[in-house]
Parts: C-alpha cells; sequence; structure tokens
C-alpha cells in the first residue's frame, strides 16, 4: 500500500483516505430532526496543468449514511405492534456511496470546492424505537425499495491543508444539497442534505519538503 502511495503521490496526482463526522437531515419534512454519522472513503486529486493551482477532487464515500431521525412511526399493519410503537420515534438510515466530482481551487494553504455528487444507494432501513416496559425497544425494518437507486445533488465547502506543497493531510467541511426526490411513495418528497466535517490523509508519501 505505501509502494502504491508513492506511486500516485507523485504531485500532480494525490490519493488518500476520507473520513470523518457528517450530519444529514431531509429537506422539506418539518417534522424530522438531523441524524449523526461516520464516514469514511477515499480520494483523488489530480491536478490539470504544470502550473496551475486548480485540481479534480474526486473520490468515494465507502460509507456513508444519510436520513434523519426524530420523526413519528407509522403502521406496519399489526395492530400489537403498532400499538408497542404509536408514542416511539423513527429513525432512517440510508446507505449511499456517494461520488463527489469536484474542481478545487488552492489559494495558499486554504482551498475552495464544488460540484456535483452523484450517489447510488445500498441499503436502507427504518428504527422504531421507544422508552417503555423497563427499557428500551428498537424494531429494524429494510426498506430499501422505498428509496431510488440513484442519488444526485450539488456539494461544496472549504478546506486548510496543513502544508503547501502538492501533498498534504487536510481538513475541511462540506455542505451536500440534494435535487433529487429519492423517496418512491407520494406521501413524502424527500431530498437527501448533510453537513461534513472531514479529514483528508495522503496514504504513502511523506509529504511535501516545503512548509
Amino acid at each position: 500500500m505505501a509502494i502504491f502511495g508513492d506511486q500516485l503521490n507523485s504531485g500532480k496526482i494525490e490519493f488518500g483516505l476520507d473520513g470523518g463526522y457528517n450530519r444529514s437531515w431531509y429537506l422539506a419534512r418539518e417534522d424530522s430532526h438531523g441524524l449523526n454519522n461516520f464516514n469514511l472513503g477515499f480520494f483523488f486529486h489530480v491536478k490539470m496543468t504544470e502550473n496551475s493551482t486548480g485540481f479534480i477532487s474526486t473520490g468515494v464515500h465507502v460509507k456513508s449514511n444519510v436520513g434523519a431521525s426524530g420523526m413519528p412511526t407509522y403502521s406496519i399493519g399489526d395492530a400489537e405492534f403498532d400499538d408497542v410503537y404509536a408514542e416511539g420515534e423513527l429513525t432512517t438510515k440510508v446507505n449511499v456511496f456517494y461520488v463527489p466530482i469536484m474542481w478545487q481551487q488552492r489559494l495558499g494553504k486554504v482551498f475552495l470546492e464544488g460540484g456535483i455528487q452523484p450517489g447510488l444507494r445500498a441499503k436502507a432501513f427504518d428504527y422504531f424505537k421507544v422508552d417503555d416496559y423497563g427499557g428500551e425497544l428498537e424494531y429494524k425494518n429494510d426498506v430499501r425499495d422505498n428509496y431510488t437507486r440513484l442519488d444526485f445533488g450539488l456539494v461544496g465547502g472549504l478546506g486548510y491543508r496543513l502544508k503547501k506543497g502538492p501533498v498534504s493531510t487536510s481538513i475541511g467541511v462540506n455542505y451536500y444539497y440534494g435535487v433529487v426526490d429519492v423517496y418512491k411513495p407520494e406521501t413524502y418528497n424527500l431530498k437527501n442534505s448533510s453537513m461534513y466535517v472531514y479529514a483528508r490523509i495522503p496514504i504513502g508519501a511523506g509529504g511535501s519538503k516545503e512548509d
């Protein structure tokens, strides 16, 4: 892996791990609250020309959830179940493989980036929770068929590189604004949004000699 990283982190291509915290929520659903998640993936930065300070910034969020919490539960058609969870809380977690495709402009150690972010839905679960009967009860319901396979939206933000050179660890914040209704039933028009706080760490490279 170190040799692989050294070959990629040549100054024209920067490669590494991308991970951190994100908080997601549904746009235009007032009865929902944010959901805290952790995400992990990898990134590529591709330099466009030899003297350019602009890069194509892409990669894949391999572990990445969106969804929301704090919503009212719904009936599943079982009277006993519905009675137990009637006063409970619903949390939805949808696992999506996102591929951000952005233009990154570097201004010294600071950079701005923005572009598009398509996504491919994998798993999706509704979690029914209620504090009753002497403890917390939870029921997990597979709802992947209620969600579209594809998501799409706009993404952008800013960050800070710890070194000025072509290879450096960086930290930053990005915001994703979904533009696609991802919920198949007509009861809600759900669009994903998420705020990412991340660190990007190059793999197998010692970094730039320039401080």
